[in-house]
């Protein structure tokens, strides 16, 4: 190792020009994006709830009545059956999520020497210094406000909000207000969507010591102050908000930056600390701006950064809600694909990194945003296909978990896997700590009784049909969209029957396995892939961004190269011959998570390159749907913690699997404080001589280890550590 340590936080030299390259700061609630300018300050404030009414219909389509009549048709052979299966709405997407306004200070322009614009990840503020003058920004995980302060010499001010940001609707009904306070003044904004009852409203407390204050609607103007703190919230409401009583909500806040920032830290640094990846990077690069790590896109600085950052912003973005396509950030209301909640690929993918990264808080966001949308999964499997129990959305506002978002080509409400790979890391979660919540229970046993009610159907053989079925977001080569028996609807039953069977012993349990039973295996292609979909005479697509069919690799442990080798090598063939389509970022890393679980270093490391040589990191470290940073969209940042972990620590409950797919390109590092789901906490170093790893139990178990030599059994203790030193790698 070196001898100095990863960098946790980055920097530039220079404001940002874009939004795209403010750098963050959130609290799974509240956002901010902190632009750092001494003379025109903007922090663009955000909120999950923020979504903007579209005129859409939530209800999900009426069509149980039609499914017999679609099944016999694609049973019978007729592969376009499911292109007339919707109600006649036109293509609808989810209400997109959007920017409240923008704080602006500004103040006389001096010289502009010894700036710096810093983010540190340990503590989420965003600071800028320049002449004398400081800014800093964080957002509260304890009182949930935004928090500015601004200090200096004879500080003079403007302060307003304002709503100009890009994309704003012409029709928005946008009123201000600013009084003068004993303490400095209460500003507010309220913007009224166009033809809607709501709207949103931002009250933010201006606090002044020193000075003087005098109204400059629609801000104030603030004179000789020493120091200017400020206290933000924004409220997504119908009718109107009483601001008097926010108002007095924030004053009875603590008035002292410090003493606020005390009681954040205690909750987002205790989540950020857990653990840590050291990969024994030079330390004049570790020293360098952010912007200028990222012309050096093979540097060890560069992942241990962007390791950092991800772990950081996926934290920031996760609380009422888990992150959303562009996290919890965005600084422009013309969102690409709505700023919607994905969850066919991009929200799984994004959070990948939960149980092993040690951020539960994530793990409970996720759960928050399945939990409030239940009922509206059991309205979309009674509406659609007639049946108990849930069926998930493939994209939710977070507001609507109805299916509604659907057309020809992307026939989304005929997608049933989607509340088993919403639920996996709930599963998962229970497993790393040795519990079962008794919600996550019920939540499998409606999946299961979903199943129930929809596998009726049955081929040649007996075995049950999956019918329709769809494979996000692609289309067999010689037939249309909806289908059957598509790999991952065959994954996802299975596993989601098995589970809730492990979860409710008795009767259920056995009706349960006893259905999954009756599923069919998967198929192996002509060219020897893992088929896409297993029923007979449809051919793959293999330039697709999703790998939706490679489900039972990752993140399931349905196929891997221990117990399932024929499956394993078939899989492998199946991503030698995926392609990459139109190089989606997190096409890119999924395919890196599935070659990790199938011990391919080489691919791993080419698919991580392929993101890390694209240019697909903006100088705040967020991230790119597209080379050249082309669509803002954390799909990257947040997924690339998960891709490196998967190179150096796996486990199940029952397996440890140590270096799986080593990275050659890093010879010597550390991963410290990953958790496993047998319940133990483990550090890994490694060098180019090999590598020790340190097992800390949480509960007394026996695992199977699994490194290069082979495979042997451990029996671990809770509370001993159990040291292991690995020959070289």
């Amino acid at each position: 190792m070196t001898a100095s340590a990863p960098v946790h936080g980055t920097w530039e030299p220079h404001p940002a020009a874009r939004w795209e390259d403010a750098f963050l700061s959130g609290n799974g609630r509240h956002g901010a994006l902190v632009f750092g300018d001494p003379h025109a300050e903007r922090v663009v404030v955000t909120h999950h709830t923020l979504v903007r009414p579209n005129g859409r219909d939530p209800r999900p389509p009426q069509l149980a009545g039609d499914l017999a009549a679609l099944q016999d048709r694609l049973l019978a052979g007729d592969t376009g059956a499911a292109e007339d299966f919707t109600d006649g709405r036109p293509h609808q997407w989810v209400q997109p999520f959007h920017p409240a306004f923008q704080v602006r200070l500004n103040r006389p322009a001096d010289a502009g020497h010894d700036y710096r614009r810093d983010v540190d990840f340990t503590t989420g503020v965003v600071s800028a210094a320049c002449a004398g003058w400081t800014g800093r920004v964080f957002v509260s995980r304890a009182d949930d406000v935004i928090v500015q302060h601004v200090g200096g010499p004879g500080l003079t001010l403007d302060v307003d909000l304002d709503p100009r940001l890009p994309g704003a609707p012409a029709g928005l009904g946008i009123g201000h207000g600013a009084v003068l306070t004993p303490e400095g003044a209460l500003l507010s904004l309220r913007a009224r969507y166009p033809d809607s009852d709501r709207a949103c409203t931002g009250v933010t407390q201006v606090t002044v010591t020193g000075g003087t204050t005098t109204l400059v609607p629609p801000g104030v103007h603030i004179e000789g102050a020493r120091s200017v703190l400020l206290l933000t919230r924004v409220h997504r409401h119908t009718g109107e908000l009483d601001v008097v009583a926010e108002g007095r909500a924030l004053r009875d806040l603590p008035t002292e930056f410090d003493e606020l920032l005390d009681r954040h830290l205690a909750l987002h640094r205790t989540a950020y600390d857990r653990v840590t990846l050291d990969l024994a990077a030079d330390p004049a690069e570790r020293a360098l701006p952010g912007s200028e790590l990222l012309k050096q896109p093979r540097s060890a600085a560069l992942l241990e950064r962007l390791f950092a950052a991800g772990r950081y912003h996926l934290l920031c973005a996760s609380g009422l809600f888990p992150p959303r396509l562009t996290g919890l950030w965005t600084g422009d209301w013309n969102t690409a694909w709505s700023g919607a909640f994905t969850n066919d690929a991009n929200l799984n993918l994004q959070t990948a990194s939960a149980a092993a990264a040690a951020l539960p808080e994530v793990t409970e966001a996720h759960a928050n945003l399945i939990r409030r949308q239940l009922p509206d999964w059991r309205d979309n499997a009674r509406a659609i296909f007639g049946a108990r129990g849930v069926v998930a959305p493939a994209h939710t506002d977070g507001e609507s978990g109805h299916s509604y978002h659907y057309n020809r080509e992307y026939p989304l409400h005929l997608w049933t896997a989607g509340a088993d790979w919403l639920l996996k890391p709930l599963v998962d979660h229970d497993e790393t700590h040795g519990t079962r919540d008794p919600r996550t229970a019920a939540a499998l046993a409606e999946v299961a009784l979903f199943y129930e009610d929809f596998l009726t159907r049955t081929d040649e053989n007996g075995d049950l049909v999956v019918v329709p079925s769809y494979s996000p977001e692609n289309r067999p080569a010689n037939a249309s969209w909806g289908t059957l028996n598509a790999a991952m609807d065959l994954s996802a039953a299975r596993h989601a029957l098995r589970t809730a069977a492990a979860y409710h012993p008795g009767p259920d349990a056995d009706r349960w396995n006893a259905l999954a039973d009756r599923l069919p295996p998967h198929r192996i292609n002509e060219d020897g892939a893992l088929a896409e979909w297993a029923w007979p005479g449809l051919t793959d697509s293999y330039d697709h961004r999703h790998l939706s069919h490679l489900y039972g690799v990752w993140p399931l442990d349905e196929i891997t190269p221990y117990d399932t080798p024929e499956l394993a090598a078939a899989a492998h063939r199946a991503l030698e011959l995926r392609g990459a389509e139109n190089d989606s970022a997190h096409g890119h890393l999924h395919h890196a998570l599935i070659a990790a679980r199938l011990r391919d270093a080489g691919r791993v490391a080419h698919a991580l390159g392929q993101v890390l040589d694209g240019d697909f990191f903006h100088a705040s470290l967020m991230s790119a749907h597209y080379p050249g940073r082309d669509v803002y969209n954390a799909d990257a940042a947040h997924t690339l913690p998960a891709v490196l972990i998967e190179m150096l620590v796996q486990s199940t409950p029952d397996r440890l699997v140590l270096l799986p797919a080593p990275p050659a390109a890093y010879p010597e590092g550390a991963l410290r404080g990953v958790r496993t789901r047998f319940g133990a906490e483990l550090d890994l170093t490694w060098t180019r001589d090999g590598a020790r790893a340190v097992i800390r139990p949480g509960r007394t178990h026996r695992v199977e280890l699994r490194t290069s030599s082979g495979a042997e059994s451990l029996h671990l203790v809770a509370g001993e550590d159990h040291v292991l030193a690995l020959r070289a790698w």
